[in-house]
């Protein structure tokens, strides 16, 4: 049998990062749909508090165990604190998360080096420390699997993402050695690329976008996603041991366009930024 798909279901431990809104909220539902014990992990109590009975309503069961640990990841002894929490609680986690992302697009030479640090540490950091606090429990057991969400800036030099993308960039490489020093152990990595995804971040930082972005998003982004349709592919994803999940044909395009061609998709991007300024200027 397949072990990951016995690491989702009934009796089983989930642990979502980012679980209070957007993609962790959505994975956190089907997860206790599945009949997974459900724990959240996000620094804004009150919207913790709604999503969890959220999650609530729609487990299988109430004997299923869900519960929320208000934490900032990007703090490892908060990160720390919450998997002991959980692991005393309900067990160590069989399956682990790392949703909690934070993006503020904009000119390189317009951004402040505080912008830098602070997605470095919840979006890079954030994942490191988690899973430094809950990989211990899952090496007793021999198993377990860890989803790292990344993005398509994460593979893919985007305009106006200098700041995020390093973070996302940062998470990639991180995952492909993960997966393989952890595959031995019977552990498992994923590392997500969604593409735009219908979250309050996305609305926070679409103010933010260059002109030149909002053009390319325009142009080549394809449609926004529903944070549903990208739960349900990562665990689509999961259950069938995949280490990339790419959710969409617009997205497994864009990596092929820059795995495949390689240094040959630069003058494709310039293309379209030459493109997009030309327009932007325009509209000044």
């Amino acid at each position: 049998m397949n072990r990951d798909n016995e690491l989702i279901g009934p009796e089983r431990v989930a642990l979502v990062t980012g679980g209070s809104s957007g993609i962790g909220l959505a994975l956190a539902r089907l997860l206790a749909q599945k009949g997974c014990h459900v724990w959240l992990v996000a620094r804004q109590q009150d919207r913790l508090a709604a999503a969890l009975e959220e999650v609530k309503a729609a487990r299988q069961s109430a004997r299923q165990l869900c519960g929320a640990v208000s934490a900032d990841v990007s703090d490892p002894a908060q990160a720390f604190a919450t998997a002991e929490q959980v692991a005393r609680e309900s067990g160590a986690p069989h399956l682990l998360v790392n949703s909690a992302g934070v993006a503020r697009p904009g000119y390189f030479q317009e951004l402040d080096l505080e912008a830098f640090r602070w997605m470095m540490d919840i979006n890079y950091f954030g994942t490191v420390h988690m899973i430094k606090a809950i990989l211990p429990g899952m090496l007793r057991r021999g198993s377990g699997h860890i989803v790292n969400i990344s993005s398509i800036a994460g593979f893919l030099g985007t305009f106006g993402y200098s700041a995020y993308g390093a973070s996302k960039f940062a998470i990639t490489g991180f995952s492909d050695v993960l997966r393989a020093e952890l595959k031995p152990h019977g552990i498992r990595v994923s590392i997500v690329f969604p593409p735009d995804v219908d979250t309050p971040q996305l609305a926070y930082e679409k103010p933010f976008r260059p002109p030149e972005t909002r053009l390319l998003v325009d142009v080549g982004g394809g449609p926004i996603w529903s944070p549903e349709a990208v739960a349900s592919a990562i665990l689509r994803g999961v259950s069938r041991n995949r280490y990339i999940i790419i959710p969409g044909a617009m997205g497994k395009a864009l990596y092929w366009l820059t795995h495949v061609l390689g240094s040959a998709a630069y003058p494709v991007m310039d293309w379209f930024v030459a493109r997009a300024r030309r327009q932007a200027s325009k509209n000044r």
